[in-house]
């Protein structure tokens, strides 16, 4: 029995030893860098038989530390070749958590190639001494062509946040439909049916600093006449994007290079948020008070979760953090705050304290915060006036009793 005991317990070390040898590594790679690549733009799309072709690739650091030195490499094959063999490999360099980076590629399609979809090889690394990391795409040539006669169209499109603030990320949902309105049509004496094929669809950004996360949809099959679809794109507005109206081009390829279309689909930035502003004195009185504050939605659309805290050294306020919820744009909420000083030289010191309000609220998927600072919080005594009158009927008392005394002395005599 004590053999028994002494075997399960080395085997239970054993296997202990074991699992954190295979862990250690597991952990350190979940907070290492990691590259996230994506093929954002083909152009033209799909690519043209015996045409030279541009790839605009993304690569992404999804992990929790720094890439030092980041290179991305495409491995053409046929019937794709590279403009030339010194562009293969593109240097991002550093690429911080979180940070995209895109570079573009130029490749010939073979003019011997046939239609269809082919694949390519892209390669990354986060370092000069790091591993390669490879990923395929495919990459459709040619457009196929179909007699029927259903027309593909833009019906409607819906972004999401509504309008976006520079650094936020969302989505643009595009509905497309078939404008036929019969199962066929004669033309010329003969008939076709009117169903309508997507054979890809594509959002490309036209302005600097808005990008497309997504790689075009290819093959989305029939549409029957008055059917409709809707794809969604992410996309993504960088920190430094201009405020404004950037456009995207939807370009859609349908039954036949005849029935290919291109719409512009415009994209709203506006940086305008939340705003704090005083509606009355900020002023503490033997160390306390109420304080209210107008907060108005400045911005175009609804903003979500909005919540206001208030910051200041030696004052407790409550609540801690009002939380007021959805505001409309151009709402305006008036809110109340009791402050109290919590330490004996707030209570007592006169003078001014600084005061800080911070707004937190949700535009879209994003979170946002914007600070209101350098507010100054007036600090002052001042005698009850209870007290005073108290104080002052006293006096009176006093003076009076001299008075009765000496009138009471002169009738005596």
């Amino acid at each position: 029995m004590e053999m028994i005991k002494k075997i399960t317990v080395a085997t239970l070390f054993s296997l202990l030893l074991i699992s954190l040898l295979f862990a250690a590594p597991a952990s350190a790679a979940v907070g290492g860098e990691n590259l996230k690549v994506t093929i954002v733009e083909t152009n033209p799309y799909p690519a043209k038989i015996g045409e030279y072709l541009t790839l605009t690739v993304q690569v992404e650091n999804i992990g929790g530390s720094k890439a030092d030195n980041v290179d991305i490499e495409i491995v053409p094959q046929y019937p794709f070749s590279l403009d030339s063999e010194a562009n293969a490999i593109k240097n991002v360099g550093v690429l911080n958590p979180g940070r995209t980076a895109t570079k573009e590629f130029y490749l010939f399609v073979d003019k011997n190639a046939q239609k269809g979809v082919r694949s390519i090889d892209i390669r990354t690394k986060t370092g000069k001494n790091s591993p390669w990391s490879e990923k395929s795409f495919d990459i459709r040539i040619g457009t196929e062509t179909f007699n029927s006669k259903g027309t593909v169209e833009l019906k409607e499109f819906v972004s999401d946040p509504e309008v976006f603030m520079p650094g936020d990320r969302g989505t643009v949902t595009v509905t497309l439909k078939n404008t036929a309105s019969n199962p066929t049509v004669t033309i010329g004496g003969s008939d076709f049916d009117t169903n309508a094929r997507i054979q890809a669809a594509v959002l490309r950004p036209l302005s600097e600093g808005i990008i497309v996360l997504d790689a075009p949809y290819g093959d989305m099959g029939l549409l029957g006449p008055g059917d409709s679809i809707k794809l969604t794109f992410n996309v993504k507005v960088a920190e430094d994007a201009p405020e404004g109206t950037h456009n995207f081009e939807l370009a859609i390829e349908g039954n036949s290079f005849d029935y290919n279309s291109r719409k512009n689909i415009p994209l709203k930035v506006d940086s305008s948020n939340i705003r704090v502003i005083p509606s009355k004195e900020l002023k503490l009185t033997n160390g306390e008070s109420t304080i209210e504050f107008d907060v108005a939605n400045t911005h175009p659309n609804e903003l979500s979760s909005v919540s206001i805290k208030p910051e200041a050294k030696g004052v407790t306020f409550y609540p801690v953090e009002y939380f007021i919820g959805p505001m409309n744009p151009d709402e305006l909420f008036t809110i109340e705050f009791n402050a109290v000083a919590n330490d004996s030289w707030s209570a007592s010191k006169e003078g001014e304290i600084n005061m800080n309000l911070t707004a937190n609220y949700n535009n879209g998927i994003n979170r946002h915060v914007n600070t209101v600072g350098d507010l100054r919080f007036a600090n002052t005594s001042e005698i009850a006036e209870s007290n005073s009158k108290t104080i002052l009927t006293g006096g009176l008392i006093i003076i009076s009793i001299p008075a009765a005394f000496m009138f009471y002395r002169r009738r005596k005599q």
